[in-house]
């Protein structure tokens, strides 16, 4: 198992990890397989989306923080009760193909860390079974 470290700059941002996933697939030879991406936190996540438009990013964060608001009185009282929820909601865990040393995604499609409690440094997970 692999980690690259994501450094966040806010508290609630998406962070383009595509590149660097890719690098590493590279280092490491693979040519073809399957990539399992796992965030070992609780109040981040993982997702894939366009990177083509930075407004899109800006739409999801705005409509979790909707769903989710910041100034809620949660139950959990340590200030962070809504990354929680977000984390929860678009998850931990990605599973892509590798073609060509290269992680198998749309035109306009990237993989992006999710942070809902930062800034902080993060872990992403990385294993790849070979095919």
């Amino acid at each position: 198992m692999k980690h690259i470290s994501v450094v966040t700059k806010k508290r609630i941002e998406l962070i383009d990890v595509t590149t660097d996933v890719n690098a590493l697939l590279k280092k490491l030879g693979i040519v073809r397989g399957i990539c399992y991406l796992f965030v070992p936190h609780t109040t981040g996540g993982i997702t894939i989306n366009e990177n083509a438009d930075p407004a899109v990013k800006q739409d999801i964060l705005e409509t979790l923080d909707k769903i989710a608001p910041a100034d809620r009185d949660y139950n959990h009282k340590e200030g962070n009760a809504d990354a929680h929820i977000k984390s929860s909601m678009i998850g931990v865990t990605l599973s892509l193909f590798v073609e060509n040393g290269r992680l198998v995604l749309g035109t306009w499609q990237s993989v992006f860390f999710c942070e809902f409690d930062g800034p902080r440094t993060r872990s992403l997970l990385i294993e790849v079974t070979p095919l």
